[in-house]
């Protein structure tokens, strides 16, 4: 019957298509299926939400901390497609605990943060990541930050995971989604979003405090400061 040859039909190209995702260039997750969603947002960043502004320059092996500016839902996936390694996440534990999504969040090796000073336990947990060589991300404003808002100081975890890590900070800009300041929204808004790299900070013992105000510089919207592309 035709029908069945439609779906015959589109089955093959269903199956060509998630077989062609695993050759795209990307980073290694470890499992197939992840490097296929891994390159599915690639695309999805990249040509629906047009983003630009380079690949993160980390290092090919060993710890290394991604420090971004929070506007949206989007931008956790904006890193992730601008990465080539997997990135461990420090996320809020109401935002890794939403229903129907702690399993991705796992998968991915998200880090659940509790609030309200319980905090110590997701900070060992990203300082064993380091220690064994792998990449943390992590929002320093602690929750999303408009820049028409009230500007808050960084948390100073960031500057003690690289002190007590020894590894370099990669401050990144993000900027262009729409519907700022909601979870969901921006995730499906067609934007112009883009990454402004900034080269790497070394957050020493004794100079934390140094640290911290680079990187509010480097996070800073770009009318407040110059910035350019790496």
């Amino acid at each position: 019957m035709p029908w069945m040859v439609w779906w015959l039909m589109v089955l093959i190209l269903l199956a060509l298509g998630w077989y062609a995702l695993g050759r795209l260039p990307g980073a290694d997750w470890g499992k197939g299926w992840m490097n296929r969603l891994d390159r599915l947002n690639r695309l999805f960043c990249r040509y629906y939400h047009r983003m630009h502004g380079g690949e993160l320059p980390l290092p090919e092996k060993g710890a290394a901390i991604v420090a971004a500016n929070h506007l949206s839902g989007l931008d956790p996936m904006l890193l992730i497609a601008a990465s080539p390694r997997p990135l461990h996440f420090l996320i809020a534990a109401e935002q890794y605990h939403r229903f129907g999504l702690t399993w991705l969040f796992r998968a991915v090796g998200c880090i659940p943060l509790e609030r309200g000073g319980r905090a110590e336990r997701a900070f060992r947990e990203a300082l064993k990541v380091l220690r064994d060589g792998g990449v943390i991300a992590i929002f320093p404003q602690g929750g999303i930050q408009l820049d028409d808002g009230p500007q808050k100081r960084l948390k100073p975890g960031v500057a003690r995971l690289a002190a007590l890590a020894d590894c370099p900070v990669y401050p990144v800009r993000l900027d262009g989604m729409r519907a700022q300041g909601d979870i969901f929204k921006p995730v499906f808004l067609r934007a112009h979003a883009s990454l402004r790299l900034h080269p790497p900070r070394q957050c020493m013992e004794g100079e934390q405090q140094h640290c911290l105000t680079q990187l509010a510089q480097d996070l800073a919207p770009q009318r407040n400061h110059d910035k350019r592309d790496v």
